[in-house]
């Protein structure tokens, strides 16, 4: 009997996800001069949005904590790539971001503000992850309020006044690449070993406990790698938009990015991606009804949305499952796939 190639079986196991990074580069590189200003800076933040959703759901919606406080890590990804391009970089020696070159500086600084958010957020996590239900969440949220009221009174970064003059270096190719590499990294993670811990936690921690799972170790594990993603989505962020402040990252930013698990499904990958799209273009849409009668109704939207949904679907629209397992005869194709128990016959 042949055996498979695990090389083989791996890379192609990798293709789908490959073909999508060289058909957003494609569509970067041919399209994105033909979109105008104002539709592509949607698409812009729409990506930030799903890389933000996506590793919050693996924290609320995998391991069944209840964080508050992502737009903390946000800030610290924002801010320490924002420094590295403009106070490092830009003000100093200029050139470095221009042609490759730049691509390399930025990847750098996105890496650095990614891996400066996942030391904050190991820092925020050990403590308070031993927490559980409200606590946990009361916690997550002061820590999230910490982080601002930090950056709120470094100079370095601006102060009150916040950080301007940051390159324009994030584009089409940047953001969906990252979303890409999120939703593959998330996805990754759920479906292995250290995964299926996570969901353990989820259901029962203290059935996951007495089966030996470190619970506090899973927590944590979870917790820091959402921080990661999230500093890179910071990092686009700045790099986007040119200026930040403390303000961009107060609680209002968790609430929404919450709101964006909660409404699409809490361990549903696809359902956040679905539900930061639709929110982000909801966002625009109300934009021109705030202008005509001078009232924000943003916040009313998304609070009515989250009231409604904790009343009607507390797990969210898609629950626990991805959007394409509600499609007509997905389940059939699934046990179709199944193979024959031992013994019996085909």
């Amino acid at each position: 009997m042949k055996k498979s190639n695990g090389l083989g079986t791996t890379f192609k196991g990798l293709t789908p996800w490959m073909l999508a990074v060289v058909a957003v580069v494609s569509c970067d590189y041919f399209f994105s001069d033909l979109i105008g200003p104002y539709p592509f800076s949607i698409i812009m933040f729409a990506g930030i949005n799903i890389v933000l959703a996506v590793s919050l759901n693996l924290v609320n919606g995998f391991t069944g904590q209840f964080s508050m406080g992502h737009a903390g890590f946000m800030a610290v990804g924002a801010y320490v790539s924002g420094a590295i391009t403009t106070v490092l970089v830009s003000e100093s020696h200029p050139q470095l971001l221009e042609g490759v070159m730049g691509n390399f500086v930025f990847a750098g600084a996105l890496l650095a503000g990614g891996l400066a958010a996942a030391i904050v957020g190991y820092i925020v996590g050990l403590p308070s992850l031993r927490l559980r239900g409200d606590y946990l969440a009361i916690v997550t949220l002061g820590f999230g309020e910490i982080i601002r009221v930090v950056f709120l009174n470094i100079e370095v970064t601006g102060g009150a006044r916040g950080l301007a003059g940051i390159p324009l270096l994030a584009n089409l190719s940047w953001v969906y690449v990252i979303v890409i590499l999120t939703v593959f990294c998330i996805s990754r993670v759920v479906s292995s070993a250290h995964g299926r811990a996570l969901l353990s936690v989820r259901e029962d921690e203290i059935a996951a406990e007495s089966m030996g799972v470190n619970t506090t170790q899973a927590k944590v594990r979870a917790f820091v790698l959402g921080s990661f993603f999230a500093g890179l989505a910071g990092g686009l962020f700045a790099h986007n938009f040119q200026y930040i402040n403390p303000q961009v990252f107060d609680f209002n930013r968790s609430f929404e990015v919450i709101i964006m698990v909660v409404l699409g499904g809490m361990g549903s990958i696809s359902g956040s991606i679905l539900s930061a799209v639709f929110l982000t273009v909801l966002r625009e849409l109300l934009r021109s009804l705030q202008e005509i009668t001078q009232v924000d109704y943003r916040m009313i939207i998304y609070s009515l949305i989250l009231i409604i949904m904790m009343l009607t679907r507390p797990n969210g629209l898609f629950g626990t499952k991805e959007v394409w397992e509600y499609l007509p005869g997905f389940k059939k194709r699934k046990e179709s796939n199944v193979p024959p128990a031992e013994g019996a016959t085909p």
